[in-house]
C-alpha cells in the first residue's frame, strides 16, 4: 500500500499519547504545542446554495479554554466522575467543546445518532440510563415529552442561549476561569463514553468506550496514515473530529445533514476544502459517490486533498476511481475497515483495489478490506450462531475458506452496556484476555488480507448450500445500469430461497413495466454467467434500498426481506 503523504502542516512533531490517562488530555497536549492553530470551523447561518460560506472558527488554545470551562462548570454543579450524561448537540464547535469538557470532567458521555429516528433514539437513551441530558433546546424538549423514559435525568444542561425549565444554562460556563482547570486523572481503563452501533443487523447496542480505546484509536490512525500535526480535515462524519483534536488536525464541518450524507450538496464540500486548503477528508461511500459524480460532471477537483478516508460499508470501485481522479495526483483514497466495537481493524487503498482486487470482486470473490493494522490480531473460525465461551471452542479454518472473523487488540472494546446479552454472543475468553466476534464472514488470503463476504446474519442458507451477500452483490453491481444490489433470503434458514433486489442508477431506472422486465432479465443473464450467483431465480427492482443513518451505505436487508415477501408470493 502506498502511504506516502505530504506534510503540509507546521514543523511540529507528533507527540506521544501513550502516557495520557484521560482522552481530554490529548486536547491539552495539542493546545500546548500549537495554541494558535485552527481547531474547528463551522458554517454560519445564512447564505444561499452554491455561495461561498462564512465560518465560525476557534483555535486549539481557545478550544482548550472552552472545554476547561465546561469541565469546571460540571464539577461546580456537583457532577462527579462516572456520571452518565447524554450529549445531544449538532456537529460544530459546541459539540467538540462539550465532548472534551465532559471527558476532562470524567463524565461517561452517551453519544447518540439523532438521525436513527425518534423511536430508536428514545429507546437507546432510555437503555443507557443517563443521569442528565446535555443538549440544545430540541433535546430538552424531547426529554420533557418523554420524561417517563428518563427517570434518572436530574443533571440537565441547556447548550446555547435561552432558558428551559429544570436546566442549567450552559452559557454561564463561559464566565469561569478555564485556565485553572486540569483534566481529572483517571485510569486509562476508566469509562469514557457509550456509543451505539448502527443497528443494521438488529437493535442498536451501547458499546462501552474506555479512555484507553480512544487514545489507542487516535494513535493508530495518526501513525498508520502518517497524519502530521497541522493537517486540515473536512469531516463528513462528526465523531472523527474527536480524533482530529487529539492528533493536532483542524476539523472543518461542512454544511450538510450528518444523518443524510448521501444528500450532501457537493458545492459545500468544495467550498470547505477550497477555503481552508484542506489536505484530508473523511466521509461515507455514499457521500463520496454524490460528490465525485458532481465533480466529474462539472469537471471540478480537490487539488489540495492528499488523503481521503471512506468507511462504513464496502466502497464500490467506481467510487474509488472517481475520487482518485479528483484529488491531488499523489493523493490516495483509503478504506479502513472495522466496527463500532473495534476500529480500526484493517485498511486497503484505492491503488490496490483498482489495480488488483476489484477485478476479483466482480467475479464473486468478495471485497478485500486489506491487511490488518499492526496492533491487531485476527483469526477466521468456523461460522457458528451459538455462544463460543472460550477460544479452545473456536475452530480455525484454513486460508481461502469462508468463516467468521474474530479480532483482538488495544482498540477492541470489551463490553456492551445495553443489550448486555450480546456480551456472551460476541466475546470469546482467552485466558485473561478476550477476542471479539465481528459478526462478519469472509476469508484470509495467502497474504493475510481479509476478504469481506458480508454479515453473518445476512447469509442465505438454502437447501443446497449457503450464499454470502457481498460476493453475490459484487457480481451484480458490475452491471452497468445497477448502482447497488442486495441479496436476501426468503423463508427459514436451511430452506431459504435466495432473492436479489437491485437499485438501478437513477438515470437508468425503467419507466415502464416492460422496461423493468427487460432490465431484470439482463441482470438474470449476468447472474447465470457466474457460479456464485447462478442459484438465484428471483429478481426484484426498487428505486432506493433502505440504508443506515450513520453512513447511508449499510443496507437494511431485514426490511427488504419483509418487503419482498409480498412481491414474490
Amino acid at each position: 500500500m502506498n502511504q506516502e503523504q505530504a506534510n503540509t502542516g507546521p514543523s511540529v512533531p507528533p507527540w506521544s499519547l501513550d502516557s495520557l490517562t484521560n482522552v481530554g488530555m490529548a486536547l491539552t497536549e495539542t493546545a500546548t504545542r500549537m495554541p494558535d492553530a485552527l481547531a474547528v470551523a463551522e458554517p454560519q447561518r445564512g447564505g444561499r446554495a452554491g455561495q461561498r460560506l462564512n465560518y465560525h472558527q476557534i483555535t486549539f488554545g481557545e478550544l482548550e479554554t472552552r472545554s476547561n470551562q465546561i469541565a469546571l462548570g460540571l464539577a461546580k454543579l456537583g457532577i462527579t466522575p462516572g456520571t452518565r450524561l447524554a450529549l445531544m448537540v449538532p456537529p460544530g464547535i459546541s459539540f467538540v467543546s462539550y465532548v472534551f469538557g465532559l471527558f476532562k470532567a470524567g463524565v461517561v458521555t452517551i453519544l447518540i445518532d439523532p438521525g436513527m429516528g425518534r423511536k430508536n433514539m428514545i429507546r437507546c437513551l432510555s437503555e443507557a440510563e443517563p443521569e442528565g441530558i446535555v443538549g440544545v433546546t430540541r433535546a430538552q424538549l424531547a426529554r420533557t415529552l418523554f420524561r417517563k423514559h428518563f427517570p434518572r435525568c436530574r443533571q440537565n444542561i441547556l447548550v446555547g442561549r435561552g432558558f428551559w425549565p429544570g436546566c442549567y444554562p450552559g452559557h454561564r460556563f463561559d464566565q469561569l476561569a478555564g485556565d485553572t482547570f486540569q483534566a481529572i486523572e483517571q485510569s486509562r481503563e476508566a469509562e469514557a463514553a457509550i456509543i451505539f452501533t448502527t443497528g443494521s443487523t438488529g437493535p442498536p447496542k451501547g458499546v462501552l468506550y474506555r479512555h484507553r480505546v480512544f487514545l489507542e484509536q487516535a494513535r493508530q490512525i495518526r501513525d498508520y496514515f502518517r497524519i502530521p500535526p497541522g493537517s486540515v480535515d473536512v469531516s463528513g462524519f462528526p465523531l472523527f473530529a474527536l480524533f482530529n483534536a487529539a492528533m493536532g488536525t483542524s476539523t472543518i464541518f461542512p454544511r450538510m445533514d450528518a444523518t443524510r450524507p448521501a444528500e450532501v450538496d457537493p458545492r459545500n464540500i468544495l467550498d470547505a476544502v477550497e477555503q481552508f486548503q484542506a489536505d484530508q477528508s473523511f466521509g461515507s461511500p455514499a457521500l463520496w459517490n454524490t460528490v465525485s459524480k458532481y465533480c466529474e460532471e462539472k469537471q471540478l477537483n480537490f487539488p489540495t486533498i492528499r488523503r481521503v478516508l471512506t468507511a462504513g460499508a464496502p466502497v464500490p470501485p467506481h467510487v474509488l476511481e472517481r475520487v482518485k481522479k479528483i484529488i491531488h495526483p499523489e493523493g490516495e483514497v483509503y478504506t479502513p475497515y472495522g466496527a463500532t466495537e473495534s476500529l480500526p481493524v484493517a485498511c486497503n487503498s484505492s491503488t490496490v483495489v483498482l489495480n488488483e482486487t476489484a477485478s476479483q470482486t466482480a467475479l464473486g470473490a468478495g471485497t478485500c478490506v486489506g491487511p490488518r493494522f499492526p496492533d491487531i490480531e485476527w483469526k477466521v473460525i468456523e461460522i457458528s450462531d451459538s455462544v463460543i465461551s472460550t477460544l479452545d471452542r473456536a475452530r480455525p479454518v484454513p486460508p481461502g475458506t469462508i468463516g467468521e472473523l474474530i479480532v483482538k487488540g488495544p482498540v477492541v472494546t470489551d463490553q456492551y452496556v445495553t443489550r448486555t446479552e450480546a456480551n456472551a454472543e460476541h466475546k470469546i475468553v482467552d485466558g485473561e484476555t478476550f477476542w471479539h466476534r465481528m459478526g462478519d464472514v469472509g476469508y484470509l488470503d495467502e497474504n493475510d488480507r481479509f476478504w469481506f463476504c458480508g454479515r453473518k446474519t445476512h447469509r442465505v442458507q438454502t437447501g443446497q448450500g449457503t450464499l454470502f451477500t457481498i460476493p453475490v452483490e459484487g457480481v451484480i453491481n458490475h452491471h452497468p445500469r445497477i448502482y447497488r444490489s442486495a441479496l436476501i433470503g426468503l423463508g427459514k434458514p436451511g430452506e431459504q430461497e435466495p432473492a436479489l433486489v437491485v437499485e438501478p442508477w437513477p438515470e437508468f431506472f425503467p419507466g415502464s413495466q416492460d422496461e423493468q422486465q427487460e432490465l431484470l432479465e439482463s441482470v438474470r443473464q449476468l447472474a447465470l454467467q457466474h457460479p456464485t450467483t447462478r442459484p438465484i431465480n428471483k429478481f426484484l427492482i426498487r428505486k432506493k434500498l433502505p440504508v443506515d443513518i450513520r453512513h447511508n451505505s449499510k443496507i437494511f436487508r431485514e426490511q427488504l426481506a419483509v418487503w419482498a415477501v409480498d412481491r414474490t408470493a
